[in-house]
């Protein structure tokens, strides 16, 4: 249902983190379409959900959905450790003409499989939109196995999952026990390569947010079967890639769009400015990618 490049995007903010930029958000909107991405996702990790409120949480998906215009899709972020939150949130994104969810495993209360298994049914039985799980357990503190994959993919409106496991190994298993028709989505953007390999389908990406055009070409040129060209492209990004994890996400892809000139410095606390020393390393980055001079 979901393929191709796809981006995790940023919430833009302004007076220090305080305001949500609209007017940034919308350009940043229409450079995506313009460099070729599938998908926009708003208010994921990297869109800083955790710190929106309900409402401009709903603020930011109605953005993204009224300046994609159908020219790409719109995935909004709706999780929470909250099923009932979760629900609204989701409801919401289907009424708005979102084209899907994308839900994130209740993180901090640590629910067994049976949980998680109960927590995107709910999410089913509440809503018609397609839904897309998004299995990250270095910050939700659990993981969902293949096996309960499994048992998501037979649920009517899960779809596919955005893979952060970090494990080819999970990943391998996931696809052969959820089938070809259930989407397998990269969420490391330094695995979307080996994952369309083993049968993804394409990548929710972070580095996308500052070289859409590359992401988008690599993803492009693996299914139009040049797999050289798509291991160059792979190579090329490898170091920005890295560069955009050096601090947590999305502290470094958003200071990286600020020294672009494309937004303006903010981001809510507990989250809290790059380093100086990473700063520096973040530049030599941008600049030997040749996006600074």
């Amino acid at each position: 249902m979901f393929k191709g490049s796809m981006v995790a995007i940023i919430t833009p903010f302004k007076n220090n983190g305080k305001v949500i930029d609209e007017k940034c958000l919308k350009k940043l909107v229409a450079f995506q379409i313009k460099n070729g991405t599938s998908a926009i996702v708003p208010c994921g990790t990297t869109g800083e959900s955790a710190t929106l409120s309900i409402k401009e949480h709903e603020k930011v998906m109605d953005i993204v959905i009224k300046a994609a215009k159908g020219k790409a899709k719109v995935i909004a972020g709706t999780g929470s450790n909250n099923t009932e939150e979760a629900i609204e949130l989701t409801t919401h994104a289907k009424k708005a003409g979102a084209d899907g969810a994308l839900v994130i495993t209740p993180y901090y209360n640590k629910p067994t499989q049976e949980g998680i298994y109960r927590h995107f049914k709910a999410l089913s039985d509440a809503t018609t939109i397609p839904i897309i799980a998004y299995n990250i357990a270095s910050r939700t503190g659990v993981n969902i196995e293949p096996r309960t994959m499994a048992r998501l993919a037979g649920i009517k409106n899960v779809v596919g999952v955005k893979e952060a496991s970090g494990g080819l190994n999970q990943m391998s298993e996931t696809r052969r026990l959820c089938g070809e028709e259930f989407d397998l989505i990269s969420g490391d953007d330094s695995l979307t390569l080996p994952l369309l390999a083993i049968g993804g389908c394409g990548v929710i990406s972070v580095v996308a947010n500052i070289v859409p055009k590359d992401v988008s070409n690599m993803v492009a040129a693996f299914f139009e079967g040049d797999l050289d060209k798509a291991r160059e492209l792979h190579y090329k990004m490898l170091p920005l890639i890295n560069a955009m994890f050096i601090e947590t996400n999305p502290i470094p892809v958003k200071a990286a769009m600020h020294m672009m000139g494309m937004i303006e410095p903010g981001l809510r606390l507990p989250m809290c400015e790059i380093s100086s020393d990473n700063r520096k390393r973040l530049k030599e980055a941008l600049t030997d990618y040749g996006i600074l001079a």
